[in-house]
């Protein structure tokens, strides 16, 4: 490990070569001022999050916090991992932002921001056409033949989607929309949240120039919810699942835009040898649904779906410069989301169908240590519980009682445990409570034990559970970047703050000067 300059970094970021800067801090701090290239790796998860943002220990990496100590922990980290190359920013984004905004040192706000920023130019660059929510609810009074799809997971869209609206993420849209809307006389609007798959998802129909008009919900559910309309909530419709009728229209479509943007289809040859070649990263990304990922996949894939891939990228790639490899069954999926990666500025984006898959080794995993396990059903009764969970997840739905903490500051939380005999620790699924536990057992002095199966055990053996949103209160919730609609006050002043944020991105990148979108 080794300190490097802002200067040095910045000629790193434009050198062409592969790179990887990795801002240790958690997402709440880390989305408060951040370096564009940056992907947010919060040192509470990183053993878990570093196998597959960096499958290739070669990989040149810069670490990064705002002087406050996580850079240098992760960067030993990574090299304990098997990383040959890393470096920490020398005075972290103190330092950047001494350099000057006007020299191009620019600090970001929020997560997901190169996908975000991207959005904005596609929405400039195409001229994607939208629609506010005023005229939106007046077409939907007046009977016109239309459909509302929104572009957002099924979890997103149960929360909250507009009436009427179907879930059909961005990465099916295509797809799918010859099945959803076969008559070109049918009006087409795409919804999200707030901007960005709005306007991708519109964008992605137009580019695969179907015949309907399509037009984004300018501002999403947030801008519905501002106009004073109310949101559905508990909505569940979506697409017939299976190929659709309409696949082999939909792959002429996708595969026109994939040729335009530079996409190349390879073949299982070539894959094995961007496999085998150790001077470079390859992301090999399953682009399909979720549930076809889990109904059987290659070896050696992660599940990253197509939609979310292009509107959350630095959450699966975090190698500027690496090879994206983008798998599906019958390439619609692949060739739409690899357009836009390569609109994105990622260089080597190709596609292969599964049929194609050579032999490949398997994904490097999380090493998790031994600890001792208890089921759920066998922890006695007033047994103290820590919850290391995300913030979000303990507040909706914990174990009554369950005391909650960030894994890499639980000290406070473990002077409440003093004196306690044994401590059960649990998280989503386990594994980050097994990463807690030697800590918790330093820290507190009792016996630790871990839930085993974490909270998804807890619920699948229909155990009582908790939720109170308040708990923890946003200012603790340093874990994760809260959302407007996770906050519990101000949320409307935060939907206008956020929406104004994501329209400034594009003067933002503009200072940056080392963004360019477009082939």
């Amino acid at each position: 490990m080794r300190p490097i300059s802002a200067a040095t970094l910045r000629g790193w970021i434009q050198d062409g070569h592969e790179l990887a800067i990795l801002d240790a801090r958690e997402e709440g701090e880390f989305g408060r001022a951040h370096l564009f290239w940056s992907v947010n790796v919060p040192l509470s998860r990183a053993e878990l999050l570093l196998p597959a943002l960096l499958p290739n220990p070669r990989t040149r990496v810069v670490c990064v916090d705002d002087e406050t100590g996580p850079a240098h922990r992760l960067a030993l980290l990574v090299e304990r991992m098997g990383g040959s190359d890393v470096s920490v920013l020398e005075g972290g984004t103190r330092a950047w932002a001494e350099c000057g905004a006007a020299a191009g040192y620019v600090l970001f706000s929020g997560v997901n921001v190169p996908s975000k920023a991207f959005g904005e130019w596609v929405e400039h660059h195409y001229g994607t056409e939208s629609v506010d929510a005023p005229e939106l609810d007046a077409w939907m009074r007046s009977g016109r033949k239309m459909v509302v799809l929104d572009s957002r997971p099924m979890e997103e869209f149960r929360a909250m989607s507009i009436p009427s609206g179907i879930d059909v993420p961005g990465g099916e849209l295509v797809y799918r929309i010859g099945d959803l809307a076969p008559d070109p006389e049918t009006l087409v609007v795409v919804n999200c949240a707030g901007r960005t798959r709005s306007i991708l998802g519109a964008e992605s129909l137009r580019r695969a120039r179907i015949p309907n008009r399509v037009v984004a919900l300018r501002n999403g559910t947030m801008g519905w919810q501002l106009a004073g309309f109310q949101a559905a909530r508990g909505e569940s419709a979506t697409y017939p699942s299976g190929r659709p009728a309409s696949a082999d229209l939909a792959l002429q479509r996708a595969e026109a835009f994939a040729a335009e943007a530079g996409v190349r289809r390879i073949e299982s040859a070539t894959l094995a040898g961007f496999a085998a070649d150790e001077t470079r990263t390859l992301h090999l990304l399953d682009v399909r649904a979720p549930d076809e990922f889990a109904a059987g996949h290659a070896p050696g894939t992660l599940s990253a779906p197509g939609g979310q891939l292009v509107q959350a990228t630095d959450r699966w790639i975090a190698v500027r410069g690496a090879r994206l490899v983008l798998v599906d069954d019958d390439g619609v999926r692949a060739a739409m989301t690899g357009a836009w990666l390569r609109l994105m500025g990622h260089r080597d984006v190709y596609t292969i169908r599964m049929a194609d898959l050579p032999s490949l080794p398997r994904l490097r995993i999380p090493v998790l240590p031994l600890v001792e396990s208890v089921a759920p059903q066998q922890i006695g009764p007033g047994t103290p519980i820590l919850d290391v969970s995300r913030s979000l997840a303990f507040r909706a739905g914990h174990v009554p009682g369950s005391l909650w903490g960030v894994r890499t500051r639980l000290a406070p939380v473990c002077a409440r445990l003093a004196g306690a005999a044994e401590v059960v620790v649990t998280s989503e699924d386990g594994r980050l409570a097994a990463l807690a536990a030697a800590e918790v057992a330093a820290l507190s002095g009792a016996r630790v034990r871990v839930m085993a199966g974490g909270m998804a055990a807890w619920r699948d053996a229909g155990l009582a559970l908790a939720a109170d949103r308040t708990t923890p209160p946003d200012e603790a919730c340093v874990d994760v970047y809260l959302r407007p609609y996770d906050r519990n006050s101000g949320v409307e002043a935060a939907m206008r703050e956020y929406l104004s944020w994501e329209v400034d991105l594009v003067r933002e990148i503009e200072r940056d000067g080392t963004v360019r979108f477009g082939v």
